[in-house]
Formats: C-alpha cells, sequence, structure tokens
C-alpha cells in the first residue's frame, strides 16, 4: 500500500510538471502566433500591397500604357493630319507609315480610318469601307461623337483572322480642331492576359482591372476574384458587391473582405490613363502560412516535451525494467541485423540445417579501402555507400538468407540450402554488382569494390568456427589483391 501511494503521488507530481509546462508552452506560441500574424497583416496593407502596385502600375505604363502613348502620337503626327488633308491621294504612304509604327513599336496591329473617305487603312493596305449599319464598324461612330480623346475597347481584329484585340482608338484633329479620323494601334487579348499572370507569378498577388463601372475589364488566364469572369461587374460576387460604393471615382486605397472564410486584403489604384482601377488582391491565408507552420512545430514541440517527460515517468517507475535500446538487434544505419540479431538467427539456421542435413554457407565480405573512402569524402559519404552496398546486397539474395552487418565495412551472410559453388556464384554476383555500382554523395560519384570469403558448414563446424573460416578466407582475398572471391574448405577429420 505505501509503495502503491508513493507510485500514485509520482504519478500526480509529474503529470502536474507536464500540464504546467504544456500550458505554458502553449500560452507562448500562442500569443507569438496572434502577434505575428498581426504584424503580417499591416505590413500587407500598408507595405506589400502598395509597393505591389506601385511595381505594377510601372509595368503597365511600360506595357500596357505605352499604347495609348503611341497612339496619341500618331493622332498628333503631322504626316497624317497632312495626308489627310491633302486628299488621301496616295494609300501607300499611309500603309507604309501604319508598318512602319508597327513594326517599331512591336504593336500588333496598326490602323488609320479617314472620317472623309470613311476608308479603313491598315498597315497591311486598304482594309475595307466602313458603314455605319455595319455592327462591326459602330465603335469607329462612337469614338467620332464621344468627349474623351481616346477609348479603350476590346474587338476582334478583322485584319487579323479576327483575333480578339485589345485596341487604343484615338481621334484625329486637323490643324482647325476639326475631327478627320480616328487611329491607334492593337495588342491581343491572349498577349494582355499573359502580361497579367506574368504580373501573378511574380508578386504572388492575384491582379486585374476594373472599369469605373465596377465591371471587370481585365484578368489573367485563370479568371479574376473567385473566378469572376471579364465583364462581369463585382455586384454580382456576393463578398465584393459593397465595394463598388466605397470607391468614389477617382479612388485609390485600401479594402479587406472575406471569401469562403479566408480574408482578403486589398490595393485598389486609379490609373487615369485607362480610366480604370488596378486590383491587387493578397489572401491572408498564403501570406500566414508559414507563421502557422510555426505555430504547429512549436505545438509539436511541446508535445514531444510532454511525451519525454512521460517517458520520463516511464523511466523512473520502472527502473529496474531491461533497457530495450541497449539490446536492440537492428543496425540504425543499414536496417539489417546486427551481430547480436545475427547470433540468435545464424543458430537456428545451423540447427535447421542439421536437422534438415542440407547445406549451410557462410559468407564474409569487407569494403576495400574503405578507410580511404572515408579520409577523403568523410564519414557521411561512407555512410551513403555502406547503406547502399546493404541495398545491393538484399537484392542478390533470397527471403530466406541471413545478412547482418558485422561491424564497420563488415558484412556476413549465411546462404540456406547452398553449397560452396552456389554461393561462389552468388559472391561473383554481388561483387561484380559493387564493382560496376555508382554512389553518389552531393554530388560526387564513389565507387568501391568488395573482397569476400567463402566457406561450407561442416558436421564439426560451431558458429564461431565457421566464422573463423570464412573470416580467414576473407583474409586470403584481401591478400591476394581484395575484389574477389577466395573459398575456405573444412579440414577433414
Amino acid at each position: 500500500m505505501p509503495l502503491r501511494s508513493t507510485l500514485h503521488s509520482q504519478r500526480s507530481v509529474l503529470l502536474t510538471l507536464v500540464i504546467l509546462l504544456g500550458s505554458g508552452f502553449l500560452a507562448t506560441s500562442l500569443l507569438s502566433y496572434f502577434s505575428s500574424r498581426d504584424a503580417i497583416r499591416d505590413s500587407i496593407v500598408n507595405t506589400e500591397l502598395p509597393l505591389t502596385s506601385d511595381t505594377v502600375y510601372s509595368e503597365i505604363q511600360k506595357d500596357l500604357v505605352r499604347p495609348v502613348l503611341i497612339s496619341s502620337m500618331m493622332a498628333r503626327d503631322t504626316f497624317v493630319r497632312d495626308w489627310v488633308v491633302a486628299g488621301e491621294k496616295d494609300p501607300q504612304q499611309m500603309t507604309r507609315y501604319l508598318k512602319e509604327v508597327m513594326d517599331h513599336y512591336g504593336a500588333y496591329t496598326s490602323f488609320f480610318i479617314s472620317n472623309s473617305s470613311l476608308t479603313y487603312y491598315q498597315a497591311k493596305g486598304v482594309l475595307k469601307k466602313i458603314n455605319s449599319n455595319e455592327p462591326r464598324d459602330v465603335w469607329y461612330y462612337r469614338v467620332r461623337d464621344m468627349a474623351e480623346p481616346y477609348e479603350i475597347n476590346v474587338d476582334p481584329d478583322l485584319a487579323n483572322k479576327d483575333n480578339l484585340t485589345f485596341f487604343i482608338n484615338y481621334k484625329v484633329f486637323d490643324y482647325n480642331d476639326n475631327f478627320i479620323g480616328a487611329t491607334g494601334v492593337g495588342l491581343t487579348v491572349d498577349a494582355v492576359i499573359k502580361l497579367i499572370d506574368r504580373y501573378q507569378q511574380r508578386y504572388q498577388r492575384s491582379v486585374y482591372f476594373v472599369d469605373t463601372f465596377g465591371r471587370l475589364v481585365l484578368t489573367g488566364a485563370s479568371g479574376g476574384p473567385q473566378g469572376a469572369k471579364i465583364g462581369q461587374p463585382l455586384r454580382e460576387l456576393p463578398n465584393l458587391k459593397d465595394l463598388q460604393r466605397k470607391l468614389p471615382k477617382p479612388q485609390s486605397g485600401n479594402y479587406q473582405y472575406d471569401a469562403l472564410g479566408d480574408a482578403h486584403f486589398l490595393n485598389v489604384r486609379y490609373i487615369p490613363e485607362l480610366n480604370w482601377y488596378l486590383f491587387v488582391d493578397k489572401r491572408e491565408n498564403g501570406a500566414l502560412t508559414d507563421v502557422r507552420q510555426s505555430l504547429y512545430i512549436n505545438l509539436t514541440i511541446c508535445l514531444v516535451v510532454m511525451l519525454v517527460v512521460l517517458y520520463l515517468l516511464n523511466r523512473v517507475l520502472r527502473r529496474f525494467q531491461v533497457r530495450l535500446e541497449a539490446q536492440a538487434t537492428l543496425d540504425s544505419l543499414t536496417g539489417l541485423p546486427n551481430r547480436r540479431g545475427f547470433n540468435y538467427l545464424a543458430l537456428r539456421a545451423i540447427q535447421d540445417a542439421r536437422r534438415d542435413q542440407t547445406p549451410l554457407s557462410a559468407m564474409l565480405l569487407d569494403l576495400d579501402h574503405f578507410k580511404r573512402l572515408n579520409d577523403t569524402h568523410g564519414h557521411l559519404a561512407g555512410d551513403e555507400v555502406l547503406s547502399g552496398f546493404a541495398d545491393d546486397i538484399r537484392r542478390c539474395l533470397r527471403e530466406t538468407d541471413i545478412i547482418c552487418r558485422w561491424g564497420g565495412e563488415e558484412f556476413i551472410i549465411l546462404l540456406k540450402g547452398t553449397n560452396n559453388a552456389g554461393a561462389r556464384r552468388v559472391a561473383e554476383k554481388i561483387r561484380l554488382l559493387a564493382e560496376q555500382h555508382t554512389y553518389v554523395f552531393s554530388g560526387t560519384a564513389l565507387q568501391v569494390t568488395v573482397s569476400l570469403g567463402l566457406t561450407e558448414l561442416s558436421a564439426a563446424d560451431t558458429l564461431q568456427s565457421l566464422i573463423a573460416r570464412a573470416d580467414q578466407a576473407l583474409y586470403s582475398a584481401k591478400q591476394s589483391g581484395r575484389n574477389r572471391v577466395c573459398t575456405e574448405m573444412a579440414v577433414a577429420t
């Protein structure tokens, strides 16, 4: 009874220690997590997204706004205005000009439409006469009548097999401010989408554009927020329906919304050149991945500490228990039985061989010049070779054969139901495999050879004498030049 009471007290004290330690560790981990989460949120809202938005905007000015500037230059080009005022006498002059613009600036297409002749000029030549009754020409009359100097729209390009094209349509006026036509350049929509995808991959943010009516006008290949497509209004997206009211024109700022239980941070920037909003969207969960992993690691450490304490409790209560680790029968590096395990297996194999009157062969293996390999490449390289060589041996043996790591770079094998001749075939197979196999460690190719000593169990043998004879055979293989197989026969009595 006193003993049971003492054990109960020990358990109570140690379990209380575990609970206190675990609670303290948990509280510290959670406080660290929430502190890091708040810092990351602040960094996202006030640093990361604005910087990303600035960078994307700078690239937009270079890659997307550039066509607007080219179109503006074309609309103010004296050649265009002089050529129209002079009566459009040589169409080839205009097509050459448009081709030069397209080639020089790398545009997908370039065009000019004369208001007087209603002729559609393109870099490839005169394309057609436009007509107010033609649905595909409606855009021109819209541009002619609008107050703004230019527009950006997406239409099929008649000159390029109706590929969907991102057009910048710029109004052209003569020297008396009379409207004389529309000019501009175009980019393929696919090219612009690839541009956005490049931004998204580079900055690990969602990037998309919204017009002043709250409609998505440009997204990456995977779509906009929640998979929204081009032309879809924000108000149709449950988590963004109120955002449009928060965007007075023009207005930039930071916003936050939740979608599918995940917080999103938005940086919105108005781009006056396009009359669009640039949205840079970042999921909070993605930013907190590292912090959560840190929390999980801390909690795992807490669990490990508690398990260690419980293990120590078990050691205290069972201090007279036989230490299993010291009696382990497997080699930790190769996973093969060690000497302790081998002795048990070998004695049983000898008993079985004598009972069944079947042959049993022993093979002792030693890697040649292994110390030199360790000294040259390090012990980790040596461990890699030992582990790989052990795997090679397994592939040469049957499941019934016994193999163990004898010590260092030595291995021992017992081949059941196998005489010296059969054992020699197996030994040669192992020797050749080792000779031809290249082991790789840290990019370095390593090669080894192996010397093998064989012997067969005789009627008078003990395990010790069998191993001693195999060892003598191995010694002979070493003395004969290594990388070979030698056999030691039992002395007849």
